[in-house]
């Protein structure tokens, strides 16, 4: 018998079956998970079947490595089915076929022994052919029902099976990857999303990119790609940098366009490919000519060279029909150079996998021996989810003991390992212009998690072309620019940017050009040694207790234009600055100064050039004397600034968009100037508790979003533009509106708990209110108006309204139909104690909060909210009776009815089966009950859902626990 390896294989799996039995149900979910794990299976759709085998049929068995053999009740209704079976019985005996039973929904002693409804089928079958051939169809089913197979009985979830099954005939095929890969956890998920791009059911030559960073996994994807495809082609080939260094080698100082070394690399790449010592290659059509009807594979790996690329896969028609080649790479314009654009992204691990991947290297198990989950967790943490970090710190952590890795941690959270800096700056050392690795450092050091357009203002006057910039460190897999908020934000990996300040650092003392390292900057700012190259200055104030800083600390920073003092924590620093302190360099664009210690900045300070100034909890009293041109400037900040008595005048910042004064609570005005401010967007005074009066300058059509709260003297409300989005007015003393004022534009409103009662005390206290306010509101807040009895007919005019919260409104009565808004996703009614009757709401809402409102019933009409998560009824005192639906109401997460002391009636009809947790009024656990009955374990795809009794003491608890059908959380009263 020969060896099943020494043949060349059409397919992998060649599945025998009788498919009115399986096709639509079992094999079509097995075909889908050999096709996701690249396993080729026959599949004879375009075979007519007739009572003999056809010659392609019997083709299709011998050149199959494995026969997987589906059992089923009516498989020996077929002739057919039985003579496959006879020849993949020849195929295992005469070159050792694997063979896999599948027993689905069958017993295997009926089919060994062709007993029961099995063998009654077979026995009809056997009526209509020779007595010789039924003997062979026995013998062939007792022999591979013998063989070891599986189950569908004994696997309680066939998915789980159909997994297994795939498992194992790729672990018979020999193409579980080598031991360099064996541990890759997620490595299924990666060969799952590239078999969909590489479609190897399409006769089209395709080019595909996989495409991430260093360390991220690109080489192993590949590898084990190759692995498991290079045995369905004619030709197959893994180029490296090593395969593509020696064949250029005798190049290497010559022009890489040279003609002769492109030749020389053909020659070497076909003699690879058609496995032979020798191939002439005079023209650079030769890989076009010798390759053209062939089906090959080709993988080319850690790819940084267009010549090389354009030299040996040219194009789709150099390759014969189903070629695939792949080019692995960190530079995405190498794909698009070569018009490449079906690309595989290569994304970081989720954080489960990542530290299941550290845990293989560290433990060789998926996950951390007792005691270690915490210590594990935190190394992890410090590889930044990438792939080879995560490797590289497993393997220097593996055997040893828990001191080891305590002492560790520090020296882990400071640095980066040298092989991860050596992969990682490969990428660097790779940027062809120094203008790109200038970007990429002031990302690393100071702008990583920033606005696009934010760093190109920042670097506006630096001569960096930051657009162009910033595509080719995309490209090159050093940065991501992913979308938020409508923004677009630059995103580098936490590793990368080590890396980039480890570049940084290892810049000589008077040449660095950035100064980030705590103790540097401590020094420098307390010794005066600060050279004119540093350009930026970055400290965080929580690694310190106390800095010192040298009167002319700055003298010597002439350049400086970023300077950042910033802290998360504010624990407190002690400052010691010298008295003379009067110098800030003129050329700073950011100036961030968190807690700045003194009650002005220096005299001499000319801001003209800042693009952003943020001093939040500063001691300022005031900023500077005067006017500057502030043209340049986007941002202020001066938030918790509790001593600013005063602003200066910003007449001249004409591009201001953003204006942060909340909690300066020894502002009294806001100066007139604000109608010069032509571009402002946001405009925060909120808790500044003296602010009597706003100008009528606000005005202003830019501006979207006026924070007042906590104004608590702001009486008058000024005549602000329609063009406002959102508005907060929590805590105002407020007493009237301009009458004609419109907001066609506003999407958010919030009044809630007003100091004033003038606006209110009138019949229809929300009249001027609707006045103003068009239907764009999405959401409004209203808080404590006890003259409000019912809501304005009016409101039925707000249909885009999303979320709605009237709270401690103790005289409302009653909902108008009208506020039924397909839209409305969050209702809060909370403290509105004579509200009675259950809201007529949407049945979109997701959110109901009616805790202390007068409603006796939950109706059963709630059943139709089937987007219904949460419904919390805390203390509502009048509150009888409860219908819920749980089997209709899936979204359902929590219920909440504690304190609800007259409930007496909980029905939970057609629900799932429960697990009840008693608990006493502290929560204290009593025996749980046990599950009920087992015969509706068909709705156990709800959802856990926590449902709260507690409190409840009229409720009859046996009679509630007698309706529940799946598995919650019931807390009880005890």
């Amino acid at each position: 018998m020969a060896p099943s390896y020494s043949r060349n294989w059409s397919y992998d799996v060649f599945p025998s079956f009788r498919g009115e039995d399986v096709r639509v149900t079992f094999l079509s979910h097995f075909l889908k998970e050999l096709e996701r794990k690249l396993i080729t299976a026959f599949k004879d759709s375009e075979i007519e079947k007739s009572g003999s085998l056809d010659p392609e049929l019997k083709k299709a068995i011998r050149d199959s490595r494995i026969a997987v053999v589906i059992f089923s009740t009516n498989y020996a209704s077929s002739s057919w089915c039985l003579n496959e079976l006879l020849e993949i019985v020849n195929c295992k005996e005469e070159f050792g076929q694997i063979v896999i039973p599948v027993f689905y929904r069958v017993d295997p002693s009926n089919v060994r022994k062709q007993t029961g409804d099995f063998g009654k089928v077979f026995d009809e079958t056997c009526l209509k052919s020779t007595e010789e051939l039924k003997i062979q169809w026995k013998e062939a089913l007792t022999n591979v029902a013998n063989l070891l197979g599986y189950h569908s009985v004994t696997w309680g979830n066939e998915a789980t099976m159909i997994e297994a099954i795939a498992n194992d005939v790729l672990s018979k095929l020999l193409l579980t990857p080598s031991k360099d890969f064996e541990n890759f956890v997620g490595i299924e998920d990666h060969i799952s999303r590239m078999s969909e791009l590489l479609d190897l059911e399409s006769k089209e030559v395709k080019m595909i990119g996989i495409w991430g960073c260093s360390g991220i996994g690109k080489t192993t994807i590949a590898r084990v790609l190759f692995s498991r495809l290079s045995r369905h082609f004619q030709g197959s080939i893994y180029i490296d940098r090593r395969f593509i260094a020696k064949s250029m080698e005798i190049y290497s100082k010559s022009n890489p366009d040279d003609y002769n070394m492109k030749l020389h690399l053909q020659e070497n790449f076909l003699c690879k490919i058609l496995d032979r010592q020798m191939v002439e290659v005079d023209h650079l059509g030769a890989v076009k000519e010798k390759l053209k009807k062939m089906k090959v594979v080709i993988f080319i790996d850690d790819l940084d060279d267009q010549v090389v690329l354009d030299t040996l896969v040219g194009g789709d028609e150099w390759f014969g029909p189903r070629s695939r080649i792949i080019v692995v790479t960190k530079d995405k314009q190498i794909l698009r150079g070569h018009g490449i654009e079906c690309v595989y992204e290569v994304g970081l691990p989720s954080e489960e996998l990542a530290l299941q991947m550290f845990c293989q290297n560290a433990f060789r198990q998926n996950s951390p021996p007792d005691g270690f989950m915490e210590l594990a967790s935190e190394v992890a943490d410090c590889a930044g989810r990438l792939p080879l970090g995560l490797n590289l710190l497993g393997s220097s952590m593996r055997g040893r003991n828990e001191k080891y890795w305590v002492d560790m941690l520090p020296t882990l959270r400071k640095g980066l390992d040298g092989k991860i800096q050596k992969a990682l700056q490969v990428s660097y050392d790779g940027l062809e212009r120094k203008e790109y690795k200038a970007l990429f450092r002031h990302i690393a050091c100071l702008f990583n998690g920033d606005e696009v357009d934010n760093i190109k203002l920042m670097l506006a006057d630096s001569g960096l072309n930051v657009d162009i910039g910033l595509e080719i460190l995309v490209d090159k897999s050093l940065i991501r620019v992913i979308p938020s908020w409508g923004k677009k934000i630059v995103e580098m990996h936490s590793l990368v940017e080590e890396m980039g300040k480890e570049i940084v650092c290892a810049q000589s003392d008077g040449e660095r050009e950035f100064l980030i390292v705590t103790k540097d900057v401590c020094e420098v700012l307390e010794d005066s040694t600060g050279t004119k190259k540093i350009i930026g200055m970055s400290l965080d104030l929580d690694e310190i207790d106390e800095l010192r800083i040298h009167k002319e600390a700055f003298k010597g920073m002439r350049n400086l234009r970023f300077l950042n003092i910033y802290t998360k924590h504010w624990k407190g620093v002690r400052w010691h600055i010298h008295e003379g302190f009067n110098y800030l360099p003129p050329k700073l664009r950011l100036l961030r100064w968190d807690g700045y210690p003194m009650r002005h900045l220096p005299s001499s300070f000319c801001p003209e050039n800042l693009v952003k100034l943020e001093m939040q909890e500063s001691k300022l009293e005031k900023l500077w004397e005067g006017i500057h041109s502030l043209t340049g400037l986007k941002k202020m900040d001066l938030l918790g600034s509790i001593n600013l008595k005063e602003i200066p005048d910003l007449s001249m910042a004409t591009s201001l968009e953003t204006l942060n004064l909340g909690y300066c609570s020894s502002l009294v005005e806001l100066p007139s100037f604000i109608q010069h401010l032509k571009k402002l967007n946001y405009l925060e005074m909120s808790y500044c508790e003296n602010l009597e009066i706003l100008p009528t300058g606000v005005n202003l059509e830019s501006l979207e979003l006026l924070i007042l709260e906590g104004c608590s003297r702001l009486k008058s409300f000024p005549d602000i533009s329609s063009n406002i989005i959102g508005l907060q007015l929590r805590q105002t003393a407020i007493e009237e509106f301009p009458p004609n004022l419109r907001l066609e534009n506003l999407a958010e409103l919030d009044m809630w708990r007003p100091k004033s009662d003038k606006l209110w005390k009138r019949a229809q206290p929300l009249t001027p209110l609707m006045a103003m306010i068009s239907p764009s509101l999405t959401r409004l807040v209203l808080s404590d108006i006890p003259t409000l009895v019912e809501l304005p007919s009016s409101f039925q005019n707000l249909s885009n309204l999303e979320a709605l919260c009237i709270t401690s409104c103790i005289n409302l009565e009653t909902l108008p139909n009208g506020i039924n808004f397909e839209s409305l996703d969050f209702l809060n009614l909370s403290g509105c104690t004579r509200l009675r009757s259950f809201p007529d709401i949407s049945t979109n809402i997701s959110y109901l909060y009616l805790s202390g409102t007068g409603i006796e019933e939950v109706p059963w009409w709630i059943e139709s909210f089937s987007n219904l998560s949460m419904i919390r009824m805390r203390k509502c005192k009048s509150l009888k009776r409860v219908f819920l639906n749980m089997s209709k109401l899936k979204r359902l997460v929590v219920v909440d009815f504690s304190g609800c002391g007259a409930l007496t009636e909980v029905s939970l009809n057609e629900s799932p089966s429960a697990v009840a947790m008693a608990t006493d009024n502290h929560h204290s656990k009593l025996p749980i009950l046990d599950e009920a009955s087992s015969s509706l374990r068909e709705f156990n795809h709800i959802p856990n859902i926590q449902l709260n009794f507690i409190n409840c003491f009229n409720l009859n608890q046996e009679a509630l626990i007698e309706t529940q059908t799946v598995s919650y959380g019931l807390i009880l009263p005890g």
